[in-house]
């Protein structure tokens, strides 16, 4: 009983961190279905199952890695931009929230100034690597759901 516990609680922090870019929610989710799955010794959630939720959860985090610069991408950002995005990003993720927030918006600014130089067009170029964290928080909430809903139709189609 106390493993179905930390499962819920894990899953939870998980929901979480969907939307907190701090925590990685999809891989915490993961781990909270893999230890339910395991504390019922997989008898109602079993290879297929897990095997589904891990690849959503795979898809969630490289969802989150390229939105960014797809969406720097969109609006006709320099390969210095999608650097620059990404080189923010990285550093972002050691400045807490406000670094993920900025880091690729300041990164692809940054780097579409270097390339161009047009103050203007790199704001725009920042926008769309923002817009493009916003949709991949977006993806992540509705596969984070949809791992759940796998989990908990396996769970219900194997006589739970």
């Amino acid at each position: 009983m106390i493993w179905y516990v930390l499962a819920g609680v894990i899953v939870t922090v998980g929901l979480l961190g969907t939307v907190l870019p701090v925590i990685p929610g999809t891989m915490l989710i993961f781990a909270g279905l893999f230890l339910a799955a395991w504390a019922g010794q997989f008898a109602y959630v079993g290879a297929v199952g897990l095997t589904i939720i891990g690849i959503l959860a795979v898809l969630a985090f490289v969802a989150d890695l390229v939105a960014s610069l797809l969406g720097a991408k969109r609006v006709g950002a320099s390969p210095q931009a999608l650097v620059g995005a990404t080189i923010g990003g990285l550093i972002g993720l050691f400045l807490g929230i406000p670094g993920l927030i900025l880091g690729p918006f300041i990164g692809a600014v940054g780097g579409e100034l270097l390339a161009r130089g047009r103050l203007r067009h790199a704001g725009k170029v920042g926008f769309g690597t923002w817009v493009g964290l916003v949709f991949a928080a977006v993806v992540k909430v509705v596969i984070a759901f949809m791992m759940i809903a796998t989990f908990l139709i396996f769970y219900l189609m194997n006589g739970a």
